[in-house]
């Protein structure tokens, strides 16, 4: 092919016998051999089709990525060990996990831990390469891709198998931050940061988490592991986790995955991951350091969103708001704009992204 593409001149065929069935005329051998010719074309599509079947890319979504694009073929191979030492600041990493639905809101994320000056820390994991790609083709370098890839559409449902083995994931990436040395801050990407975070983050404890009851807590509450409730376990949030690289966190990391395995999902029995984060906790809060993290700073959507006179008793104290206690992303999306928090209408620019 390389050949059709030199620079013909008058005085040389750069085609010399090349098709030896047409007729040898000595009009015929001169004259320019046109890329619109049926030979070509045909020679052109075969190559089309050869690197078609052959491709290595074969996951991807058709029509979106090509396997040739450099772009692909450079963040196909990045690594966490590549990306960390990239994105982390004094050692600590702020990460998602994302698959392609929530890539509006892992915007609306983005915005809010902008305007705090910490975006430059977050580590956006994909779990597809469409998400992969379009935030390295935005922001090179914050996102990775860590093997086996899950069917994007059927993670995003709330209840399913796919959303199950989609936040089943999430320890194993954790651990292995905590593995190569990093402290890192874990959101889901349906939060907004209203204020920073890290001054909370108090002594040196291995895990800081959030409380997910409704139930008003007293401003200077305990910072201890709540007791069990009803089922037999606390009620902690899975959405906002802080880890540093101590041998209590990874006990903690390995145990979540352990009880995970304990307890799979099933038709009649559609768990998620947190139960089993629920579980960990308490079956290691002897030998860990733990921390509940302040509710005032951190509620869970059940209390932010559904009681007005806490919220406006608690007013300018709330740092991270989650929007849980409410399924589905057009609901979910509708809420944030019910109350000022859907920044991606009027302030995408702000985002590291811009507008997708």
């Amino acid at each position: 092919m390389s050949s059709l593409l030199h620079q013909r001149t008058s005085s040389q065929n750069p085609f010399p016998n090349s098709f030896p069935f047409s007729p040898r005329s000595s009009s015929i051998s001169q004259r320019p051999i046109s890329i619109f010719s049926p030979i070509v074309l045909l020679v052109l599509l075969s190559l089309v089709v050869v690197f078609g079947v052959f491709s290595p890319w074969a996951g991807m979504p058709q029509g979106i990525f090509s396997a040739t694009d450099p772009a692909i073929s450079k963040w196909r191979h990045y690594t966490l060990e590549q990306a960390l030492p990239f994105v982390a600041k004094n050692g600590t990493v702020i990460v998602c996990i994302v698959s392609q639905p929530y890539l509006p809101f892992l915007n609306n994320w983005l915005i809010s831990i902008t305007r705090q000056k910490h975006q430059d820390k977050v580590l956006v994991i994909a779990e597809d390469y469409a998400s992969l790609y379009k935030v390295n083709e935005r922001w090179p370098g914050h996102a990775v891709l860590i093997p086996p890839v899950l069917d994007a559409e059927a993670a995003h449902k709330f209840g399913s198998m796919g959303f199950f083995n989609f936040t089943a994931r999430r320890p194993r990436h954790l651990l292995q931050i905590l593995e190569l040395g990093y402290s890192v801050m874990y959101n889901d990407v349906d939060m907004v940061w209203l204020g920073d975070p890290f001054p909370y983050l108090e002594g040196n404890h291995d895990v800081y988490f959030t409380d997910d009851m409704t139930t008003i807590k007293p401003l200077n509450h305990s910072h201890d592991l709540p007791p069990p409730g009803k089922k037999g376990r606390p009620y902690i949030c899975s959405c906002m986790i802080f880890l540093r690289p101590t041998d209590g966190a990874k006990l903690v990391l390995k145990k979540w995955i352990e009880e995970l395995q304990i307890q799979p999902w099933s038709k009649t029995k559609k768990s998620n991951d947190q139960p089993a984060f629920n579980w960990a906790l308490m079956k290691t809060a002897k030998e860990v350091d733990l921390y509940l993290l302040p509710q005032f700073a951190f509620p869970t959507g059940g209390l932010y969103f559904k009681n007005k006179t806490w919220v406006k008793e608690t007013k300018g104290k709330h740092v991270i708001i989650h929007n849980n206690y409410i399924i589905g992303f057009e609901k979910k999306t509708k809420r944030f704009r019910d109350y000022g928090l859907w920044l991606v209408d009027d302030h995408a620019l702000e985002s590291p992204l811009g507008r997708l």
